[in-house]
């Protein structure tokens, strides 16, 4: 016979409910050690049903030590969840072992050690099993320095956008001003060089379209299209931005030189942009659920 006492004690180390804390010690004869494993063993399980479930929540952070930055997405599949503080302590963690390591994709970040000695890829199974839903790290960078460079970060709307900028020979609050300029203007490119070509070329074929529908000759579109350029650029690119701050209409890449540095570069995650989220019907799901207890 289990005791109550040994229950709870196995409830209070892994989180999970009294009813399979109790279920865990009768399968292993009342050894809390294996008791542990079973449940874990179950929790992976149970994590993977909800692989196939849409995380388009969670939220975006970032972390600084030094000359070392991360900036990553770790998403869930509720809201609510993104803000409970299981989720956000495991954010935190996966954090920490990042910026202490060198890892260049998410396999390399599943696959490191936190600082309790689990592999950061059991941690999200073990807390997907505890939460109830399905967990998961998107996306991450991790961004080095020099001495004579700054970090902007701003996290926008409680973590559902996060920017980190680096500028060159600049204090930190124009860092900062900046990442905050990039939360809100939704910028997709740091110079205009990097727009892709064909990118450029569809919003030409776009515009030259609208131009002939006007009524526009050849010649007239072809001068039209440098001034519908430099505005389809003030749209998307962070350095032809209108600053945010400026009363006087100068770019961000003038706001910055006016300070006496530059831009070196832009990190912008918004949590679940390009996922495509699951629409369901409220009062179905709430059955579907109820039918598989």
């Amino acid at each position: 016979m289990v005791s109550a006492s040994l229950v709870k004690e196995l409830r209070e180390m892994t989180g999970a409910g009294m009813l399979d804390c109790k279920k865990a010690l009768d399968a292993t004869n009342g050894n809390i050690d294996e008791a542990v494993n079973w449940l874990r063993e179950k929790g992976i399980s149970k994590a993977a049903k909800k692989a196939d479930r849409i995380a388009a929540e969670g939220i975006a952070s970032i972390l600084i030590n030094g000359n070392d930055a991360v900036i990553i997405e770790v998403n869930s599949e509720t809201d609510f969840v993104a803000k409970n503080d299981e989720f956000l302590s495991m954010v935190d963690t996966i954090l920490k072992t990042i910026i202490n390591n060198d890892p260049k994709t998410i396999e390399d970040v599943l696959a490191l050690r936190t600082e309790a000695g689990e592999k950061v890829d059991e941690l999200i199974i073990n807390k997907t099993a505890k939460i109830g839903e399905k967990l998961s790290l998107r996306r991450f960078s991790k961004i080095t320095k020099k001495d004579n460079e700054q970090f902007g970060s701003y996290i926008h709307m409680g973590g559902k956008i996060a920017t980190l900028i680096v500028t060159e020979n600049t204090t930190e609050d124009v860092a900062k001003d900046v990442a905050m300029h990039a939360a809100a203007m939704r910028p997709l490119y740091l110079h205009s060089s990097e727009v892709p070509t064909d990118v450029l070329e569809k919003e030409k074929e776009i515009i030259t379209e609208q131009l002939v529908n006007e009524g526009k000759k050849p010649e007239q579109i072809e001068k039209i299209m440098v001034g519908k350029v430099n505005k389809y650029y003030e749209d998307i690119v962070l350095e032809n931005q209108i600053f945010i701050k400026a009363e006087n209409k100068e770019t961000v890449s003038k706001f910055v030189a006016n300070n006496g540095g530059k831009i070196l570069s832009m990190t912008r995650y918004e949590v679940g942009e390009g996922i495509e989220k699951k629409e369901e019907n409220f009062a179905e799901e709430v059955a579907k659920q109820i039918n598989n207890i």
